[in-house]
């Protein structure tokens, strides 16, 4: 175990020259095994710190995924699919019927009075582990709406275009949410999306954007952005951004700048409040793990506390103690993230969110992260060892420091085929633009035998699929 922990701190060393592959080569090589055996994966899965954490989440029977008929039914699936929707933390069952009871027993009461939460004020009560999670200030983030409508919310303060400024610029194959948001924000201002949104595109040949390719962009065209607005990870790639130098290079021409950090919260290690970062909005569904179409967050910067920003407001904006005076005369809006809320929280279905950042927050994202880049070098490891490269490619960057979970595997066969024979096996993952799946093992409840498993089967698809072509 001290060797592992060991070769994980010498992979998580900012720019080192220990790669995971190495790591792993030695941990394997120490206890005389090859990476790519049952016995290495139960050796690393009996070390791993956070191995325990598993059997607090709900994790899916064969016999309950519909496409599993060629799986054993009562073991569990293959699931890596953390990207799209992480599994169900046990805990947040829990929560949702302690408040499912109190309703029951109380009704309107528990909005002021109960243990150990009021329905009022308990969102607050989880504000300060959040804060954690993505690097800021207590004062700094709220839990409210959807991410969608966060990032409407945020870009209506964050994004004034004057006749001199009034681009947008974001990277080539954003999220479409992401861009249908962005486009219907420069056209309330009376604006065309074709003449104001600016995209980052890859070089020629290549499939992720290049920092330095961005930074000159930003150099070229500042003085016309208003509002720089990228993903943390991208969704598709799976490649983590460098947002401290996105951000001082915005700043440094005037520019706002904000991310949409869906696939980064619980993925990757933030620090928001430290790069300055204007705002940011995430959604809680993916490596939060807070259950589908979960309560979202934002971030919002306390250097812009004091200003006067154009924004919407709402009841739940203000302080709770003047609520219910039922008087709008001299009702200031909170300082801070909370003063961005408009309407209160859904009560059940924050529950799970609260017991999800509860758990991360437990496990710390540098434990989480040390597992991750370890578990995804496994991943990688194991299909750069197993697969031609006229069959499979990775799109994903091959540096820890520039990804998070997931790999995007691009495939040069009828990927369908592939894709449902994988699913009939058990595999649970996901595919875009036809012909890539994502695979994202989550460090918290996902384990090394999970990532074998996973490259056996599609090894033994695509070999299948090879014989079946001739």
């Amino acid at each position: 175990h001290y060797f592992i922990q060991s070769n994980l701190r010498m992979v998580t060393k900012a720019n080192g020259s220990v790669s995971p592959a190495e790591s792993l080569q030695t941990i394997a090589d120490s206890q005389h095994m090859a990476l790519d055996t049952s016995d290495f994966a139960k050796y690393m899965d009996g070390a791993d710190p956070l191995a325990r954490y598993r059997q607090d989440f709900h994790y899916p029977l064969n016999s309950t995924i519909p496409a599993a008929d060629l799986a054993e039914p009562e073991e569990e699936c293959i699931y890596l699919c953390g990207n799209s929707l992480g599994l169900c933390p046990r805990a947040g069952g829990l929560l949702v019927e302690e408040e499912m009871k109190r309703w029951r027993e109380t009704g309107v009461v528990g909005w002021f009075e109960g243990e150990p939460r009021q329905w009022a004020s308990f969102v607050e009560d989880a504000l300060g582990q959040l804060a954690d999670l993505v690097g800021a200030e207590e004062s700094e983030v709220m839990i409210m709406n959807s991410l969608t409508i966060n990032l409407h919310l945020m870009m209506i303060p964050f994004y004034q275009p004057t006749a001199q400024r009034n681009k947008v610029l974001v990277e080539a194959g954003m999220f479409p949410s992401d861009l249908l948001a962005v486009e219907s924000q420069i056209t309330l201002h009376g604006l065309d999306p074709a003449e104001c949104l600016v995209r980052v595109e890859p070089r020629s040949g290549e499939s992720t954007l290049r920092t330095e390719d961005i930074l000159q962009v930003i150099e070229e065209q500042g003085e016309e952005i208003a509002l720089i607005m990228f993903s943390g990870v991208q969704f598709y790639t799976g490649q983590l951004f460098d947002m401290a130098a996105i951000t001082a290079a915005g700043h440094a021409k005037g520019c706002m700048v904000g991310f949409d950090l869906a696939h980064a919260i619980g993925n990757v290690e933030l620090r928001l409040h430290e790069w300055d970062v204007d705002w940011a909005a995430w959604c809680s569904y993916k490596y939060l793990n807070a259950g589908p179409g979960a309560v979202a967050g934002v971030f919002v910067h306390k250097k812009h506390e004091e200003r006067k920003l154009r924004r919407l407001a709402g009841w739940w904006g203000v302080d709770l103690r003047r609520r219910m005076e039922m008087n709008n005369e001299d009702i200031p809006l909170l300082p801070g993230a909370k003063g961005y809320a408009v309407s209160c929280s859904p009560i059940l279905s924050t529950m799970p969110l609260v017991a999800a950042i509860e758990m991360m927050h437990s496990v710390g994202m540098p434990a989480l992260v040390e597992k991750q880049r370890l578990l995804t070098g496994y991943l990688e490891q194991l299909i750069l060892e197993t697969f031609d490269s006229t069959e499979v490619q990775i799109l994903t960057p091959s540096s820890p420091g520039e990804r998070g979970c997931q790999l995007s595997i691009s495939f040069t066969m009828d990927l369908s085929g592939v894709f449902g024979e994988i699913s009939r096996h058990g595999v649970v993952c996901d595919v875009r633009r036809s012909h890539v799946i994502r695979v994202a093992p989550a460090p918290i409840y996902n384990s090394y035998r999970d990532v074998l498993k996973f490259v056996r089967v599609l090894r033994k698809v695509i070999k299948a699929e090879n014989c079946n072509s001739y």
